[in-house]
């Protein structure tokens, strides 16, 4: 492709630009095979993927009918101390969430006595709020506010739809 191509004609240019397509044709032929290979493997990984998640959900699912996995309710009554980043939640329906609102960095929960509101930020603050006679929720919402993680989309859910496992920090 050295070639001075200002002084070919263009019937020339064009017997050129044919020679080649007639050269790439095979190669494109050979290249649709591989992507059409590439996209059927693709597709298997995917399918094994989601049924993995699915049975994963499913089993999450059948440990909290079986209350294997406490809610965030019993959590929050039973624990006196920890991180709450020490636990992955779940609805009741099996989808991961975080506590709090979306885009924080640290999961929180919150309190009320009727009239006012506080933040746990721990399970001790958690703890003591709870021992005060402090509720989940705020005054006339009871529950716990959630969020999908890497969404904006949130959602204030009962406190007993919410389940707790010990996540990758909590098991060590």
């Amino acid at each position: 492709m050295a070639d001075d191509l200002t002084g070919l004609d263009s019937g020339e240019l064009e017997r050129r630009v044919d020679l080649l397509r007639e050269r790439m044709r095979p190669l494109e032929q050979d290249l649709a095979a591989l992507r059409g290979e590439r996209d059927v493997l693709l597709t298997e990984i995917r399918r094994r993927r989601r049924l993995a998640e699915r049975t994963s959900r499913a089993e999450l699912k059948a440990s909290m009918r079986e209350g294997e996995l406490s809610s965030v309710a019993e959590l929050v009554a039973g624990s006196d101390s920890g991180s709450l980043d020490d636990y992955v939640y779940n609805l009741k329906t099996g989808g991961q969430v975080r506590l709090g609102f979306p885009g924080s960095r640290s999961q929180t929960l919150t309190f009320t006595d009727g009239v006012k509101i506080a933040n746990a930020s721990d399970l001790a603050d958690a703890a003591q709020l709870y021992a005060a006679g402090w509720e989940l929720g705020s005054p006339g919402r009871p529950g716990v506010r959630v969020h999908f993680p890497g969404t904006r989309q949130e959602r204030l859910v009962p406190a007993d739809e919410v389940y707790a496992r010990p996540g990758e920090r909590g098991t060590g």
